[in-house]
């Protein structure tokens, strides 16, 4: 698969599926996506670094259904672009190299809150580690591909919708330079209810955004962007907050995709764009949902290969863990176990 470097003999059949031979010898069908997702359940980067290279040197990983319980291989014969997800990518920096040579392109969402003196997020580095992370990403992949999430907006008795805005715009005026696009979204809490055990474990009066408050999150955001000058969108949110210059995101996104790597022929090919050329641009494509997520997601298409309740970080608000110890656990006996298959 001369592509990405994988060892994995593969053949190929119409339905973009192809043969693969796993690590217990069996011969099997995956799923061989263009667009990789690494990953919405689980911090990838931060976490598991080493068992994605290694994954990507066996040319497929595992991921598990979680409705189902049902195993799912994910080919990497056909990939172009692995979109990661993370709030401590700095494990991945020095890897980058590997996907080049692979010739497999990269987009960054980082996660940069300040929760610190809420302690939301228990185990993550140093706020002032972290921008630093986020700008050397920035400088190694350009700022177009490092996308600033501020995600979950998060109130409780003590920080209102005033003292988010101060703290967003001590970052953005930060990362100001570093990146192209803020994205964010407002806590919905009472639909998880592990999420709602979780913060009231903690005795943190949490409540959910009222209309109003959004709206007055909005207005803030964008006089905010008056001094940096980015793209501002929600993600998942029903409500229309263009009034604000505020959009609905596509996190994984086809036309962004498109407008950084048009040269790909593969990729345009997949998502149904003219390749560009020397004299213009790809032409915009038409955009595909992808089925499996919210109803308010404007992401294409993409493979996930992640694993729920498997990130140590104990952020108290997550959706993707039960609880901060199932996480932990589950992820020391991962680090334990590189060659695993699948994170789940």
């Amino acid at each position: 698969m001369r592509g990405n470097g994988s060892e994995t003999q593969v053949h190929r059949r119409a339905d973009d599926r192809v043969e693969i031979t796993t690590d217990a010898g069996e011969r099997v069908w995956a799923a061989a996506p263009v667009i990789v997702s690494a990953s919405r359940a689980t911090d990838i980067p931060a976490c598991y670094t080493e068992w994605f290279f290694r994954r990507l040197q066996r040319g497929y990983a595992v991921r598990r259904n979680p409705f189902n319980n049902t195993r799912v291989p994910v080919s990497f014969a056909r990939t172009r672009v692995v979109v990661f997800w993370s709030k401590n990518p700095r494990p991945l920096l020095p890897r980058l190299g590997e996907l080049e040579e692979r010739a497999i392109h990269s987009l960054l969402h980082y996660t940069l809150n300040d929760y610190v003196a809420e302690g939301f997020e228990p185990n993550l580095p140093p706020l002032e580690e972290r921008i630093d992370t986020f700008r050397a990403c920035a400088e190694r992949l350009g700022r177009d591909r490092v996308i600033w999430r501020f995600d979950p907006l998060l109130l409780t008795d003590r920080l209102d919708v005033g003292e988010l805005l101060h703290r967003i715009g001590r970052l953005g005026d930060r990362l100001s330079g570093y990146t192209s696009k803020l994205v964010f979204s407002f806590a919905d809490i009472r639909n998880y209810r592990r999420v709602a055990a979780n913060l009231d474990r903690t005795a943190v009066r949490w409540r959910e955004f009222t209309p109003a408050e959004a709206g007055e999150f909005a207005a803030g955001v964008h006089e905010l962007n008056r001094r940096w000058g980015l793209d501002l969108a929600t993600c998942g949110e029903p409500a229309d907050l263009s009034r604000y210059g505020i959009a609905h995101n596509r996190c994984i996104d086809d036309s962004l995709l498109v407008r950084l790597f048009p040269g790909d022929r593969v990729l345009m090919e997949h998502l149904g764009a003219a390749p560009g050329t020397l004299f213009g641009p790809a032409a915009e494509p038409p955009h595909r949902k992808d089925p499996g997520q919210r109803p308010a997601c404007g992401c294409c298409p993409s493979r996930d290969i992640g694993g729920y309740g498997t990130c140590p970080h104990g952020c108290l608000y997550c959706y993707a863990n039960p609880s901060p110890e199932q996480g932990r656990a589950a992820y020391l006996r991962l680090v334990g176990n590189p060659d695993s298959e699948s994170l789940g």
